[in-house]
């Protein structure tokens, strides 16, 4: 049996417990032995994004310690996996415990790339036909590169529909804590994607990453849209026990 540490990220554990759980559930589902470390926090990427390098060296100091045994480290988000297998590099490339934090960065895999990649999973898609769009998530797109593992994961469905976005690699206007400091130009970027969204006529618009479908679907919210916004994990796991969306 395959063992792996799952990373449930700021966002999971405070705001998408279910997404987080559902997740767990799904590599349990793949007969994979789960660790979760009840003592796991931040992946520093908030602080190391405004400037406090030093704050989030010792964030990431502690990520390495804490997760020490010699197994994957999986994350249901490109953007925080992305900070833990690229961005630690960047942040540690003088320092002398670069080549501890290279080694746990090694170790670090979003969800959908350990699914799709090391797993190749078989998915039986149990729900009803629907059409569905993506957005793709800044960090996991550019950083991370697991936009092709997510969306190899959905083609696997075959009740589901795939309809790309016109503009799938622009922002959504969340960008973590651009989202606070510029708040009317992120409302607007969030717009511009809605209506990117709405003209694929597709009523639920899945995404991997929980800052991005939080800014999303809040928007769509505030503007009485009938489209629905979930969690890629969410979505497999109800697809493959045949639950509504």
């Amino acid at each position: 049996m395959k063992k792996v540490y799952f990373y449930a990220t700021c966002l999971g554990s405070a705001c998408l417990q279910e997404t987080v759980l559902n997740a767990i559930k799904l590599l349990r589902l793949f007969d994979v032995e789960v660790i979760f470390k009840k003592n796991q926090t931040c992946c520093a990427q908030p602080s190391f994004n405004t400037g406090y390098f030093k704050e989030s060296k010792t964030v990431a100091m502690y990520n390495a310690e804490l997760f020490d045994e010699d197994c994957p480290i999986v994350v249901p988000s490109g953007s925080c996996a992305g900070m833990m297998s690229h961005d630690y590099l960047e942040l540690f490339k003088e320092d002398k415990d670069y080549e501890k934090i290279k080694a746990f960065s090694s170790r670090v895999i979003e969800l959908s790339q350990y699914l799709n990649n090391v797993l190749n999973v078989n998915l039986e898609d149990k729900g009803e036909p629907l059409k569905v769009t993506w957005h793709s998530n800044c960090h996991a797109l550019r950083v991370q590169n697991s936009i092709e593992s997510s969306k190899a994961l959905i083609n696997k469905l075959k009740n589901v529909e795939l309809v790309s976005l016109e503009f799938e690699e622009e922002c959504c206007g969340f960008g973590g804590t651009f989202c606070v400091k510029e708040p009317e130009i992120s409302n607007a970027m969030a717009r511009a994607k809605i209506d990117d969204i709405q003209k694929t006529g597709a009523k639920v618009v899945v995404s991997g990453d929980g800052g991005c479908l939080l800014n999303i679907s809040g928007t769509m919210s505030k503007m009485n849209l009938d489209i629905k916004g979930i969690h890629l994990y969410d979505f497999l796991f109800k697809r493959l026990n045949g639950e509504a969306i």
